[in-house]
């Protein structure tokens, strides 16, 4: 019971307000940011949500709750309408390939890695977490979620690069 009420509050680290929510305190609590390390960290965070939306506009799944897993065959079988348990199932039914919650999870995580790499193996479990979650409530595939976080990363590493965060905390003498 307490390993279900972690997981689906880790969803608020995957969750597009909830990580709003988590911004906003970061920025308020951590006044050494500069612009271009605070668009880059945005950006980074965010990336791979956004390059997930096009792929689910293209990409037709059937998530694990709306699909009649009893005659699938494969799960090649779980990309098309012929999947779905109900006769039309809503539009959200149909978009399980990749995760969102998971790129946006692997981003953020990988960005907070970025700017307080102290923290970075809690970061991350967090996210898996948050993506464990997403399994748990059947609204998704493992292989979406290892797509999304795989989505997440490669956005978080587009923005971040190899530049280092501009911390007071990183560029002190004795800092991390």
């Amino acid at each position: 019971m307490l390993f279900r009420s972690l997981l689906n509050f880790s969803e608020v680290f995957a969750h597009g307000l909830g990580v709003g929510v988590l911004l906003v305190a970061v920025f308020v609590l951590d006044r050494s940011w500069r612009w271009p390390s605070a668009i880059r960290f945005l950006a980074a965070t965010f990336a791979g949500g956004l390059i997930v939306d096009v792929i689910k506009a293209v990409v037709v799944r059937v998530r694990p709750r709306a699909a009649d897993l009893a005659n699938v065959a494969s799960a090649a079988d779980t990309f098309s309408l012929a999947a779905l348990a109900g006769p039309a199932g809503s539009h959200a039914d149909r978009m399980s390939f990749p995760s969102g919650h998971a790129a946006v999870a692997a981003g953020f995580a990988a960005a907070l890695a970025w700017r307080y790499p102290r923290g970075g193996l809690f970061f991350m479990v967090v996210a898996a977490m948050a993506a464990a979650q997403r399994l748990v409530c059947s609204a998704h595939y493992p292989s979406d979620i290892a797509c999304g976080a795989a989505v997440g990363l490669l956005g978080a590493a587009f923005f971040l690069g190899d530049a280092r965060a501009d911390s007071a905390m990183m560029d002190s003498p004795g800092g991390a």
